[in-house]
């Protein structure tokens, strides 16, 4: 506590996002699938036993919050740091203290790393070290797939936890739970917030607690109190805080809506997917959600058939993005009647399905023939190995027929142009390669 603040103006000048941020497991909010009793993360959390890890998914989902319940439960040292602003001096000077520390007291040291998406090579490299040795506990935070914007030597050494967006029941949870609390809360204003304005806020802040805090609680501060001193907090009042409009339908409207549109796409009505999408929009739904579920309809359902559907359906989501609404509707209407008239076909979801299932459950024991295997660093025998491989470009039409499926897969066919729209410019390419079915 500071010793300065008398009347405890610090606490409450925080957002309340920070004061209703939970201190232990038990009031934690969502994340069940990695948090419940029992699982290996709650164990290795109440034995002090966790090994380097990453957190990572999208903004609001308790992140940073369970980074912080590890700092308040655990015997060891704690160290954050946020990797927009640290540098190499400030990882090297952890590290240090992290050396200290178990040297002169027998401790471990935490460091939790925000945004940890952000290190560069030279950073992650003078902090794998640490890792390596058990100096250092490393639990990075981040929105960006670590396996795609994290250094793969950094990600091989921690167990990576995925967090989901919370879903509305459990926002809607901490709303109630927060305007009743005295303490961190906002029970102390007398504030009544009708169940519909909860049940907007939960639902558009699409998983994310932040942004339900923040908008409850500037609904409720800009509100003027009644008569009776209440504060009443309507629906209105919820839009306005959030700026998203209340759905025009219920939500199995909503649902029936977003099916038909997809319904609509694959059976090549630019009308009714028109219509659809319109609806939709009309009705509050996020635009961005209409554009993402086009960019994977444009593959799903056209995919090979006409490989420009995926380029302009993405082109079209980047603008709208950027530009926003109204003015980017109208490139995703364009995107929408062009990815009905494409011509249609499945095969590379379904060559996408098929791969899947042997992924998982054929047994590879033989793994990737020998000669496909990268020898940079083999011996001698390696390098004969190597020599096997037929390159391609030393043959006529760039191909040469070569096994590289393993063995127990080798026969396996998984992609089968369906002969529609430029599928059939492949078969023909096909044929002039001399490449076989």
């Amino acid at each position: 506590m500071d010793l300065f603040d008398f009347n405890g103006n610090a606490e409450g000048a925080k957002p309340l996002a920070e004061r209703m941020r939970a201190n232990n497991l038990n009031d934690f909010i969502g994340q069940k699938h990695i948090v419940a009793e029992g699982s290996l993360l709650r164990r290795a959390i109440s034995l002090d036993r966790l090994g380097s890890c990453i957190f990572y998914g999208p903004p609001g989902t308790g992140k940073t919050t369970l980074a912080n319940i590890i700092a308040q439960t655990t015997h060891g040292e704690f160290i954050k740091l946020n990797a927009v602003q640290a540098g190499v001096a400030d990882v090297k000077k952890a590290v240090q203290e992290a050396e200290n520390n178990l040297k002169m007291f027998g401790k471990r040291t935490y460091l939790m790393l925000d945004e940890c998406h952000r290190f560069n090579k030279t950073q992650s490299d003078s902090l794998l070290p640490a890792i390596e040795q058990g100096t250092i506990i490393f639990i990075g935070s981040t929105t960006e797939n670590p396996y795609a914007s994290m250094t793969p030597a950094i990600v091989s050494r921690c167990r990576v936890f995925e967090f989901k967006r919370l879903s509305a029941e459990d926002i809607k949870g901490a709303l109630y739970k927060a305007l009743a609390d005295k303490r961190k809360g906002l029970g102390n204003m007398n504030a009544k917030v009708d169940e519909e304005a909860i049940e907007h806020i939960a639902v558009t802040a699409g998983g994310d607690l932040r942004t339900a805090y923040n908008a409850l609680e500037l609904a409720v501060l800009t509100t003027t109190p009644q008569a009776d001193g209440t504060i009443r907090v309507t629906l209105s009042d919820a839009e306005q805080s959030i700026q998203k409009k209340a759905l025009s339908y219920n939500e199995d409207d909503y649902y029936d809506y977003l099916s038909a549109f997809c319904k609509s796409l694959r059976g090549s009505d630019a009308n009714a997917a028109l219509y659809y999408a319109m609806r939709l929009i009309s009705g509050g739904c996020d635009p961005m959600l209409v554009a993402r579920r086009l960019v994977v309809h444009s593959a799903e359902d056209v995919g090979m058939a006409d490989p420009r559907a995926l380029q302009i359906a993405a082109a079209a989501m980047y603008v709208l993005e950027k530009t926003g609404a109204p003015e980017g509707l109208i490139p995703l209407s364009e995107a929408i009647v062009y990815v009905c008239e494409a011509p249609k076909s499945n095969s590379v979801a379904n060559a996408m399905f098929a791969a899947q299932e042997d992924a998982e459950k054929v047994r590879d024991d033989d793994g990737v023939p020998s000669y496909l295997r990268d020898h940079s660093y083999d011996s001698r025998e390696g390098k004969r190995e190597a020599a096997k491989y037929k390159y391609p470009h030393n043959y006529p039409n760039g191909y040469v027929e070569q096994q590289y499926l393993p063995d127990a897969l080798k026969d396996k066919i998984y992609y089968v142009p369906k002969g529609i729209g430029y599928e059939k410019t492949v078969e023909e390419i096909r044929r002039s390669k001399g490449k076989k079915d």
